[in-house]
């Protein structure tokens, strides 16, 4: 199985500005984040950027950046720009690897695309991973999935689901109550497998009133009737970088490594 990796980047960030370049351990965050993708089974890993400044950073280090339009709405629409740019067949496999991971597993990176490749079914592929604590699940920065019996992704929502009307049936607050066993809630990680041929009808699909409300992007491939396949995993990825303090727990991780 082949892939390509693509990493989109822009520099506008309301809470941490500047991020794709914010240092950590002597380099750019991009650079680390691509150096991640590096170690994945990717036959090419690229930059999606919309700055001189991040092309610049990247193609400094060695590696390839290519420069985007700078009104994309989304990830996604960069990453459609760029299979077009790439001359990539419809068939290929495209993982989009978030710009502000620095500690991304390689392993996960290959093994959603490894998912995507094994069902011609989907048009997309995500992870999961179990959430196991009551306030991570009733934490609306945590998206949750739940799924069918095939691994395809049924919904994704902010709100916690499924919800156990029985379990919750008391009336407590959601700092007393504790997530029961059968429940399987699974927090979504935001890393994505792409059929090329998908991305660029991704261009062309409108935008669904679920999306806007719940602000997920992907909940508009679910409107328009494509399956989304959920590989899950054992281990609970490392977060990425939001704010100032994601960035000074990446810098110590990095730093304890030299």
């Amino acid at each position: 199985m082949s892939f390509v990796a693509i990493i989109p980047a822009r520099m506008q960030s309301t809470r941490l500005p500047n991020k794709p370049l914010a240092d950590i351990a002597g380099k750019p965050m991009v650079v680390r984040v691509l150096e991640q993708a590096l170690q994945s089974d990717a036959e090419m890993v690229v930059v999606a950027c919309d700055d001189m400044a991040i092309q610049d950073a990247v193609t400094v280090a060695g590696y390839v950046c290519m420069l985007t339009r700078s009104d994309h709405p989304s990830g996604t629409d960069r990453l459609a720009e760029m299979v077009d740019r790439l001359e990539l067949p419809d068939d290929a496999i495209v993982v989009n690897v978030q710009g502000d991971e620095p500690l991304i597993d390689p392993e996960l990176i290959n093994a959603v695309a490894a998912h995507l490749a094994s069902d011609a079914s989907l048009s997309m592929a995500t992870a999961s991973h179990t959430i196991d604590n009551a306030d991570d699940f009733f934490n609306p920065n945590v998206v949750k999935v739940v799924c069918n019996a095939a691994s395809q992704a049924l919904y994704f929502s902010r709100a916690p689901i499924p919800w156990d009307r029985d379990s919750f049936a008391d009336d407590n607050s959601d700092e007393d109550w504790v997530l029961p066993a059968e429940l399987d809630a699974q927090r979504h990680i935001g890393i994505y497998a792409y059929r090329a041929g998908f991305l660029r009808t991704y261009q062309s699909l409108a935008p669904s009133a679920l999306e806007n409300i719940e602000k997920l992007e992907q909940l508009r491939v679910l409107w328009h009737g494509y399956k989304i396949g959920v590989y899950r995993t054992a281990q609970a990825p490392a977060a990425g970088v939001d704010t100032q303090e994601d960035l000074d727990r990446v810098r110590s991780v990095f730093a304890a490594k030299l």
